[in-house]
């Protein structure tokens, strides 16, 4: 049986970072995006990969940065991957690593003809709400992404929460859920029960 990975997002603080850690969560998102109420420094990020290097996939969250930039921070933080949450183009995933991938906001089907541009196994979808880059909170059609989901390594993000993952995971069949808001109990501070019950209900663990 396949299992559905999670990806907690937005995390700020180390004590968030090792408990979904502990708890099971695969992938923890670290974002360096300025306008995002969850953007963190490259010191906090330091010290968020240090507490759990090795136990979970770290993955950086960036928008429109350019190459050597990416690769900077790549090293100074010693994060795993890069998502990709801008207006990039598929021609810059030449100069990445093979993990790396790019986040589509998607509205209809034309988002998803865009999605299968860009090259890799991974993709990330989320909703497509005018102004945000992500992180909003709102839920998309999933039946739009159902069969990009077969194709390709799916993260599935957007609006999930504990109440409706169980039913997105059904539907979709990700390759893995992500979660930032549905998880907090204020912008950068995750609930640990709300951690445990997304877990749960997401994975198959209840």
């Amino acid at each position: 049986m396949n299992v559905t990975r999670v990806k907690v997002c937005g995390v700020t603080r180390v004590e968030d970072a090792v408990f979904a850690v502990d708890a099971g969560v695969a992938l923890i998102g670290l974002n360096f995006v300025p306008s995002s109420p969850r953007c963190v420094t490259i010191e906090q990020a330091q010290k968020l990969v240090a507490a759990i290097a090795g136990r979970a996939e770290v993955v950086a969250v960036v928008a429109n940065l350019a190459w050597s930039q990416m690769a900077a921070l790549r090293a100074e933080v010693g994060v795993d991957t890069l998502q990709l949450h801008g207006d990039e183009p598929p021609e810059v995933f030449r100069s990445l690593s093979a993990n790396d991938y790019k986040a589509i906001r998607v509205a209809d089907a034309t988002d998803v003809a865009l999605a299968r541009r860009y090259p890799g196994q991974r993709l990330l979808v989320d909703a497509k709400v005018p102004g945000v880059l992500g992180g909003s909170g709102h839920v998309f059609d999933w039946r739009l992404v159902a069969e990009l989901a077969k194709e390709r390594s799916l993260i599935l993000a957007g609006g999930l929460t504990p109440d409706n993952v169980e039913a997105a995971v059904t539907q979709v069949r990700p390759w893995a859920v992500d979660v930032a808001s549905g998880v907090e109990a204020a912008p950068g501070k995750k609930s640990s029960e709300k951690v445990v019950s997304f877990l749960r209900r997401s994975v198959g663990l209840s």
